[in-house]
């Protein structure tokens, strides 16, 4: 007879998270790397648990706690292989790591990676680049970070006048990134960062939070990076603060600002928090806004 042990062991694991679609001419691979829980309690820092626990209950999640997921982008574009973000390596929460898994499974190599283009600087986007150990994971890629990013994170000065509890993502950033600092390259937001791919300034969840416009012919999806957290919270209630959100006032203003656009201009995003695989589109919905995920495609 087999233990509840043993068939706990023998269960199977989920098929490998990754999805495939186009944007023009532009193919897009999204790429999953699990999920830390997250407790309810304290997560958003502007509005009664009650209410983040109704707006929960509303979408039919657990009012506790959440999965806080993670999914990057790969992009095939101009002839490169680019990274947008890259996971949270061997860093992460339990749940979490296993972006490299779903990166092969998809048909990928790290030593085919021309490019890595970073959002913002917090672990679970850049921790990927480069393991506890120090083993650099993307031997041939060139690394492109937003400027105001590094300037606020390398920063020796800023890191001294942080509080005890804050230096930590100071410490990281330098673990990842001081081993190659001269090879970094720095963009400022605006920039086209790859063939097609369109940096945009999206500040207050962090001092350089960047955004990307992906762009083919008449096609286009925004990488919304952290905009918004978990939809079931940020998209309904855009004005509501996650505990992660550097400048508040900043990125409420800015998550408004964005949400606005795309359901405007009725744009595909790709959210990095959002349930796999992470893209849809963004309805206005009161005086908030809804996501509508995309239909599942067997067709790339």
């Amino acid at each position: 007879m087999i233990s509840p042990a043993q068939a706990q062991t023998a269960a199977p694991a989920q098929a490998p998270g990754f999805y495939r679609y186009k944007v023009g001419d532009i193919t897009v691979t999204a790429i999953n790397d699990g999920f830390a829980l997250r407790p309810l309690d304290g997560f958003v820092r502007n509005a009664p648990l009650a209410d983040v626990q109704d707006a929960m209950r509303k979408s039919f999640l657990p009012t506790d706690a959440f999965q806080n997921t993670f999914t990057t982008l790969v992009v095939q574009t101009g002839g490169r292989l680019v990274l947008i973000d890259t996971g949270n390596g061997d860093s992460g929460a339990p749940t979490s790591g296993v972006w490299m898994r779903n990166f092969r499974a998809a048909g990928f190599d790290p030593a085919q990676v021309n490019s890595i283009v970073i959002s913002h600087f917090h672990g679970d986007h850049i921790n990927g680049i480069r393991l506890k150990d120090g083993t650099a994971v993307f031997a041939n890629a060139e690394i492109n970070v937003p400027a105001p990013e590094w300037d606020f994170w390398m920063s020796d000065e800023r890191m001294g006048q942080a509080p005890d509890g804050a230096r930590g993502g100071f410490q990281n950033a330098r673990r990842v990134f001081q081993p190659i600092a001269a090879q970094v390259k720095r963009f400022t937001p605006g920039a086209e960062v790859a063939p097609g791919i369109t940096s945009v300034a999206a500040h207050g969840h962090s001092p350089g939070h960047t955004i990307f416009g992906i762009a083919s012919g008449n096609a286009k999806l925004t990488y919304l990076a952290d905009i918004t957290s978990h939809p079931a919270l940020f998209v309904r209630n855009p004005d509501w603060s996650a505990i992660f959100d550097q400048d508040a006032d900043m990125a409420r203003a800015t998550r408004r600002r964005v949400l606005d656009m795309v359901s405007t201009e009725r744009t595909q995003v790709h959210f990095y928090h959002a349930p796999f695989p992470a893209t849809g589109f963004i309805a206005k919905d009161g005086n908030g806004f809804q996501l509508v995920p995309v239909q599942w495609s067997q067709a790339v």
